[in-house]
């Protein structure tokens, strides 16, 4: 391996690290094993178990080494602010979907120039399997924006007809009303 590799599959592993602490900050039902969230933790758990164990079977002690404390108290730090976050402005699946494409990159540039091919069919199964959360997560996102979108529209045409005075279908299509 060589000091590249290590170089990538350090920053793999941060950064499924960072996803999968800012993943179980947005996980609102930390109880339930099927949810998108405890999916996603449980694949950046793997990823960064893969990438851990390819750096610990280094020959040199200093490419062994691993995420440091004050990398997992900043990422904690930074997963309860986008937690915070999410739960008050809500769409936390649209912030947290540019964090797993951010993991999927990373898995990606980590599987394209690896000499290993143990390590490559490894990644390209957490590769797959992350690539179906992302679709999960942008599915579930549509669905979010979409009632958010219709609540929004139906609170335009409610304040439409309180301040034209009328109801039914002129107020809710104006065009209609010649």
């Amino acid at each position: 391996m060589i000091d590249t590799e290590v170089i990538r599959l350090r920053k793999l592993r941060n950064t499924a690290l960072r996803a999968r602490a800012i993943a179980a900050a947005l996980n609102d039902r930390p109880s339930e094993s099927d949810s998108v969230f405890s999916r996603i933790t449980l694949a950046c758990w793997r990823i960064s178990r893969v990438a851990t164990g390819k750096l610990r079977a280094h020959p040199y002690p200093s490419y062994q080494r691993g995420p440091g404390y004050l990398r997992s108290l900043y990422d904690g730090a930074a997963a309860a602010m986008a937690g915070a976050v999410a739960r008050n402005r809500g769409g936390g699946d649209a912030r947290y979907l540019h964090c797993l494409h951010r993991v999927a990159r990373e898995l990606d540039d980590a599987r394209a120039l690896t000499w290993s091919p143990q390590l490559s069919d490894a990644l390209g199964r957490l590769q797959s399997e992350i690539r179906l959360l992302m679709k999960e997560l942008a599915a579930g996102e549509r669905v979010e924006a979409g009632s958010r979108h219709e609540a929004a529209s139906r609170c335009e045409a409610g304040a439409v007809s309180r301040r034209s005075g009328t109801s039914g279908v002129a107020a809710n299509w104006p065009y209609l009303a010649f």
